[in-house]
């Protein structure tokens, strides 16, 4: 970990679950530092998706705390957290369909809408692809400009922390390959970035650290790149969740 670098978002010994008496997450824990990028991989039904809807006030918790910057977030509203710094970018339905890339940017800046000329300027930079078509419909773009749309309506407010829930589900090889090129230079702006990934040895390669999520606790953690060629992630974990995401990927683009 980068001890050197701040402590951005900390979930300690998280128990949290979506029905009574029946948890998801069991003692599960992340720290991340500023300007890390986080990933998060694991076998279906480890939790993953809902660690991260637990950091941003979707899941109640019942044991265990959530700190950003060091203050108690852990029940705070998501509107609250979004003004504190934290986005999130979940997998399905990130989009508003009926309003332009334009709209939807401008619901990400609900909270301030005089900044929305300086950070809509950033956005058309940092997705050029989006800028030219600002007025088409978001419900008639491809999967992976609706990935685009979505994180750029999330970065809108300048967050800290920005929550990806698996950026490149369902899309093919070419436009996941571009999802996690945009993630990272996402996270090189100073963002730091905590991701929920299918594609668990492409996530391994471009994360700052990884954890390894299964039955809602904390498997393995340490390097990207150290858990890609652990023979014991290998073996237990790498193998299963490739063939899921062959499974998963559409055979045409999206």
């Amino acid at each position: 970990m980068n001890t050197a670098a701040p402590l951005v978002i900390k979930a300690d010994n998280l128990t949290a679950g979506y029905l009574p008496g029946i948890n998801i997450l069991n003692g599960c824990t992340l720290e991340a530092y500023s300007g890390e990028l986080i990933g998060i991989i694991g076998p279906n039904g480890a939790g993953k998706s809902t660690l991260l809807k637990a950091l941003f006030g979707l899941v109640n918790i019942r044991e265990g705390a959530v700190t950003l910057d060091g203050d108690d977030i852990t029940h705070t509203s998501t509107n609250h957290l979004v003004r504190k710094g934290i986005g999130f970018v979940p997998q399905t339905n990130n989009v508003f369909p009926s309003l332009s890339i334009e709209e939807n940017l401008q619901m990400g800046l609900f909270l301030k809408p005089k900044a929305f000329a300086a950070r809509a300027e950033e956005m058309w930079e940092l997705f050029p692809m989006l800028a030219d078509r600002r007025r088409q419909r978001a419900g008639s773009l491809s999967g992976g400009e609706r990935q685009s749309v979505a994180m750029a309506r999330a970065l809108m407010m300048n967050p800290k922390v920005l929550l990806l829930d698996e950026p490149s589900a369902g899309l093919s090889p070419v436009r996941q390959d571009e999802t996690f090129i945009r993630t990272r230079q996402i996270n090189k702006t100073g963002v730091t970035i905590i991701m929920v990934e299918q594609n668990a040895r492409r996530c391994l390669q471009i994360c700052d650290r990884a954890y390894v999520l299964d039955q809602g606790r904390n498997s393995y953690e340490g390097p990207g790149r150290e858990l890609a060629n652990d023979p014991k992630v290998i073996e237990l974990y790498l193998g299963t969740l490739a063939a899921d995401v062959e499974k998963k990927s559409a055979p045409g683009e999206r």
